[in-house]
């Protein structure tokens, strides 16, 4: 059986792989198993870790989100079932990619509208598109032309981004490829027509404030930014050198540095509380946020076994299906897991992890910060040491 002082022995073996820091929380039954900050914030000027240190959440930040919106889906807000273009027109009249054998490339309309299934679940069609960095891919050149005067602005706000790059042609019919990208873009616009608030705010009502998460948030306040751990890259020697990172700058307060969606900062405590809520079932120090069927629901695998064969063929995703904006653990064997199928979560491209598993009631939050994130080795090593810990 795996101990604390085996975790301690795993967090300091990743400092000699490169990284500075990493932080680590695990929590069963809204009772601590482990905690650690270990390395510095700032190598250089050997500023500590601590549990107040900050983090770039990256695509973690999908977790809050989906969240909220399955808050309003059990509120009677929409059915998985519904299109989208009602609340977003311009998503109405759509086309997508197709491509005979022989390579010929045809352009047809769409057979069926987007739904909120098709959001929820990363079938709308589109992948990211972040860079205007020649492709062969013919709907990334699509959604490049629709960004061009975007990029040339130099910011833009949620709305506009998404009523741009709904004049980019699909790459699939709507919820037959899983494809992930451009769907949570989608659904922050979603919720933001939902609530007819911005998304900020939204988190702020919903989540933030009632999960006691005061470190967290997308636009820097108060000390934040001076918290925020530093952010290196490793070369391929393995030396470090510090980055600074273009998408630092959506923090900024000002619609000047609006890019879309701006992606969440927060700490490990913070985000704990909303993997604790969501592995007790919904429920957070007696207020409930979510009902149990509807945290069954999210978690529930949606992919096909062809979807499930393409997507799991990264090995990072390994035992895993999809379910609502959450990978879903499908199968310990083929996922090397040791924890309960059904536990759910996500990653986010810096190196953050976290997952909750209602069976066990075992949330397990996770969080480093480099270029590349060194994902597969890390985060599994993590969690198969957290669930040992299991009572």
């Amino acid at each position: 059986m795996a101990t604390t002082q085996d975790l301690d022995a795993l967090m300091s073996a990743f400092l000699t792989r490169g990284l500075p820091c990493c932080s680590l929380k695990v929590t069963q039954h809204g009772r601590t198993l482990y905690e650690s900050h270990v390395g510095c914030s700032d190598p250089e000027t050997q500023k500590p870790l601590t549990d107040k240190s900050v983090f770039r959440m990256a695509s973690m930040s999908k977790i809050p989100l989906y969240t909220a919106l399955m808050m309003l889906y059990e509120r009677g807000f929409f059915l998985m079932t519904d299109p989208i273009w009602p609340l977003l027109p311009e998503w109405r009249d759509l086309k997508k990619y197709q491509i005979d054998p022989n390579g010929h490339v045809h352009t047809l309309p769409v057979m069926k509208p987007i739904t909120f299934r098709d959001v929820f679940s990363m079938k709308c069609g589109l992948p990211y598109c972040n860079s205007p960095a020649p492709t062969d891919n013919l709907t990334l050149r699509s959604m490049q032309e629709c960004m061009k005067p975007l990029w040339e602005k130099g910011h833009f706000t949620l709305r506009e981004h998404v009523r741009a790059m709904s004049n980019a042609v699909l790459a699939a019919e709507p919820g037959d490829q899983w494809i992930y990208g451009f769907s949570s873009e989608l659904a922050a616009a979603l919720l933001e027509v939902l609530c007819d608030k911005p998304i900020d705010d939204i988190f702020q009502e919903m989540l933030f404030d009632p999960l006691e998460m005061p470190n967290t948030g997308s636009r820097y306040f108060g000390d934040i930014q001076e918290r925020m751990v530093r952010l290196y890259r490793l070369d391929d020697e393995g030396r470090r050198t510090p980055y600074d990172c273009p998408l630092d700058a959506k923090h900024l307060p000002g619609p000047e540095h609006e890019q879309g969606w701006g992606r969440l900062f927060s700490t490990v405590e913070d985000f704990s509380h909303l993997m604790q809520m969501l592995a007790e079932g919904g429920q957070y120090r007696g207020r409930r946020f979510l009902g149990c069927g509807t945290i069954d629901m999210m978690r529930a695998n949606g992919l096909t076994p062809t979807q499930i064969a393409a997507y799991s063929a990264n090995p990072y995703e390994a035992g895993y299906g999809y379910g609502y904006g959450v990978r879903t653990l499908l199968y310990r064997g083929t996922g090397n897991h040791n924890g309960s199928p059904g536990a759910f979560g996500w990653t986010g491209g810096f190196g953050t992890f976290c997952e909750a598993d209602p069976d066990d009631g075992v949330s397990i939050v996770y969080m480093h910060n480099m270029i590349p994130n060194d994902e597969l080795y890390c985060h599994h090593r993590i969690r198969t040491a957290a669930y040992a810990l299991m009572d």
